[in-house]
């Protein structure tokens, strides 16, 4: 997996590529937790537009970002999804919790 950063002032996109699996959720768990870390990141937007699989340790990383985000006031969006991993949104309740923007 690769992991394209984009920044703008106080908002932060990611944008990863490939497969968001056990192996390498801890890639991208360690770029959301650098923006965690900065007080001055208020936005988090994951463009999934290259992502091709997510299996439920990315799930895991997501739901943990999200409330991290929602603890300081702040938002994360998740945009791009294609229809397999909005199939895994939807099978796992996930469309109830994250914003998810086609």
């Amino acid at each position: 997996m690769t992991i394209e950063k984009k920044e703008n002032g106080n908002e932060v996109m990611l944008l990863p590529a490939g497969r968001l699996d056990t192996t390498t959720a801890p890639q991208l768990e360690a770029e959301i937790n650098t923006c965690i870390a900065n007080a001055e990141t208020q936005k988090l937007t994951l463009d999934f537009k290259g992502l091709e699989y997510l299996s439920s340790a990315g799930l895991r990383i997501l739901l943990a970002a999200h409330k991290a985000f929602m603890k300081r006031k702040g938002g994360m969006t998740i945009c791009h999804v294609n229809e397999t991993i909005q199939e895994v949104f939807e099978v796992t309740g996930f469309l109830d919790i994250l914003n998810i923007e086609e």
